[in-house]
């Protein structure tokens, strides 16, 4: 059944265009929903509008989204967890964390654009998949190290703090 939509479905087509659907898919989802209707001139030429507003908008997001891939291929994000003296963590790293750490530093970047194949559980590095269209693809490095407990940052600090006394000159 040829239908002309009046709103962009994925997978289906943009909005004005005359696409071919199964009945019951026009019938019981499309034509109820005001998603599509019949392919008439009148209706045609009323959509060709929003046709190429929606082109234009699209041409802007495909700009927008070759410069975000520019901008973080090559990039390397630290990303410290709690973990045990083996290097297992206690929890994961999965595609939210990473894409949380990526607007951090400013990239809009969806947990939908982080491509895992699992959660990462273990101290180590990753490469890891970023796909923001189907041929905009990039890998970025994932560092997983290991959080500082309070006992080691104390040490740490103790550890500064003697530094600097032993360097400072004593006056005689």
């Amino acid at each position: 059944m040829k239908v002309l939509l009046t709103d962009s479905i994925d997978k289906v087509g943009i909005v004005g265009t005359v696409v071919d659907v199964s009945e019951g898919y026009a019938r019981n989802y499309l034509l109820p929903k005001k998603l599509a209707t019949t392919p008439t001139q009148g209706n045609i030429q009323r959509l060709e509008a929003a046709r190429k507003e929606h082109e234009a908008h699209m041409k802007l997001l495909r700009e927008q989204k070759e410069a975000l891939l520019e901008a973080i291929t090559g990039l390397e994000l630290t990303i410290a967890r709690a973990s045990n003296e083996e290097g297992h963590l206690f929890g994961s790293v999965s595609r939210r964390d990473i894409s949380e750490e990526l607007m951090k530093l400013g990239h809009a970047v969806t947990p939908d654009d982080v491509r895992l194949d699992e959660p990462l559980r273990r101290i180590d590095t990753f490469m890891v998949n970023v796909q923001l269209a189907s041929d905009l693809k990039t890998q970025i490095k994932i560092w997983v190290v290991r959080e500082k407990t309070a006992e080691e940052a104390a040490a740490a600090q103790q550890g500064t703090a003697g530094d600097a006394a032993a360097a400072a000159p004593v006056a005689e």
